[in-house]
């Protein structure tokens, strides 16, 4: 037998099928608080939410993760009846119709690919720049970008356990940065008296900037859906994936709101926000690093910019080809996204072809010249932002209707009135994004729409193709949406 501090072993999968048994619940945790990159997060949206929405930022953060609490509870009720890698794509399938389910995973295919691309470029841009302050030299962001393609590339045909380890390093890393600010803050005191304003119902829902604030909260907490995409690689994902989806949600939330609450009382509630008035705003954090640190935590912060984009897009990678995987398994893609490395049990081709899909918009932009912030990493952006949340909507939708039909044995507080509740929020959270789109995007007018367009348009396009398949071939269509079943490991086997 096993102890229980020995990562289990498990036989060499067959190809087509994940490699069951290597994630336990905190494996699954750093992927997905990974895609959620914690340090960007701060040091980006935080200036950015108080320079738009003023001090309610961190109570902004709290409404957020509550809401994506009441999705989480639906949302993991259902991986315990429905186990498949393109996790939208199954339980929208169960929930709503195998056609919804394959406008979903048309949509989520797009939405974590473009943020793969997204962070890639974000990797290139501040990897070129932090490079540039630290040593003076200077290397294009494309070259940085190419070899975060090769590193992810080459990760992601390993065995999965190994990528989690590498983001264990990282994300605790980023973490403890902004622990120690914390600390020195609280132990130094701000100019101003400390303050619970920035929770106030007042402050976060009674200004004229409550938009821009919901969408850059509901935007922190991006990817974290993501732990039910590893149910057939988890161990005991019944329980495994409750767990990491809970302990990430309300990890996420409550360090958000503290590390937000604690710039506002590095600068005074006041202070702070004319800070996020002056022009140099977006250097908030490490300005704040500066002051109660020293410079050295500031070239700190710049190198695990970095390496959180890098552990982004590691997320982002995994979770995009076990999507590419699952539909290529059922056939909805080329069959040969289904196949997988007989020695690692690591979705190899469609790893593959994710590496190559960044690498496209990518090369296009280097080869134009175009701003690598502006024209490439904020559109992908933006368009990856809205499909993650629009999938969250329909899914926790498709939560209600699936469970209305029969609970399983679960309460009615956890499949039909939370989930309904989250379903609430996060419609309401995707009307704000749609309207309030320039926040995400960077730009104004009706550059906005366009780019709005491909989430409606590929949901209803796979819409189409899931009637259509299911017209012309019903032996393929009965197939779409099973459930994989756990594979048991032999604790005897070496």
């Amino acid at each position: 037998m096993t102890s229980p501090t020995e990562r289990p072993t498990t036989t060499q999968p067959p190809t087509g099928t994940l490699a069951a048994g290597r994630l336990r619940v905190w494996d699954i945790v750093f992927f997905v608080m990974s895609a959620a990159a914690p340090l960007t997060v701060v040091v980006s949206a935080a200036p950015a939410a108080f320079h738009l929405g003023g001090i309610g930022a961190p109570g902004a953060m709290l409404f957020a993760a509550g809401v994506l609490l009441l999705f989480s509870f639906g949302y993991t009720a259902m991986s315990s009846h429905v186990r498949n890698a393109g996790a939208f794509y199954a339980y929208v399938g169960r929930g709503m119709g195998k056609p919804a389910g394959v406008g979903i995973a048309f949509v989520t295919v797009l939405a974590y690919t473009l943020l793969a691309v997204a962070f890639h470029t974000f990797f290139g841009f501040f990897a070129q720049l932090t490079v540039g302050n630290l040593l003076g030299l200077d290397v294009p962001w494309w070259i940085w970008s190419t070899i975060s393609l090769v590193l992810v590339g080459i990760l992601g045909s390993r065995k999965i356990d190994v990528g989690a380890r590498v983001l264990a390093v990282l994300l605790t890393a980023e973490v403890a940065i902004l622990v120690i600010l914390a600390v020195a803050v609280l132990l130094n005191g701000g100019p101003e008296p400390a303050s619970a304003a920035p929770f106030s119902f007042q402050a976060v829902f009674g200004g004229p900037g409550v938009a821009a604030l919901i969408v850059i909260a509901f935007g922190a907490f991006l990817g974290f859906e993501g732990t039910a995409i590893y149910a057939e690689e988890a161990v005991n994902p019944t329980k495994t994936i409750p767990r990491a989806t809970y302990i990430a949600v309300i990890f996420l939330g409550v360090f958000y709101a503290f590390s937000f609450w604690i710039v506002t009382l590095a600068f005074g509630v006041d202070g702070v926000i004319e800070m996020a008035m002056r022009d140099d705003y977006t250097e908030m954090i490490p300005i704040a690093a500066d002051q109660y640190l020293g410079a050295w935590a500031s070239v700190v912060v710049q190198i695990l910019i970095v390496t959180s984009f890098f552990a982004c897009v590691l997320a982002f990678h995994n979770a995009t080809s076990r999507y590419l995987f699952a539909l290529g398994r059922e056939r909805l893609l080329p069959a040969a996204l289904g196949r997988t490395n007989a020695r690692t049990g690591a979705p190899a081709v469609a790893s593959t072809v994710v590496a190559a899909l960044c690498a496209i918009p990518i090369a296009i932009a280097a080869v134009l010249g175009a701003d690598p912030y502006l024209n490439l990493a904020f559109w992908t952006y933006a368009v990856g932002v809205f499909g993650v949340i629009f999938a969250q909507a329909v899914a926790s939708v498709s939560a209600v209707t699936f469970f209305a039909r029969n609970r399983r044995g679960h309460s009615v507080w956890r499949v039909l009135i939370a989930p309904a509740l989250g379903a609430l929020g996060l419609l309401v959270a995707l009307t704000l994004v749609a309207s309030n789109f320039e926040v995400v995007s960077g730009v104004e007018g009706a550059m906005n729409i366009w780019l709005l367009l491909p989430t409606p348009l590929l949901f209803i396009a796979g819409i189409v193709v899931g009637l259509m398949l299911r017209r012309r071939d019903p032996g393929a269509y009965a197939t779409l949406t099973q459930s994989i079943p756990v594979v048991e490991k032999d604790p005897d086997l070496p």
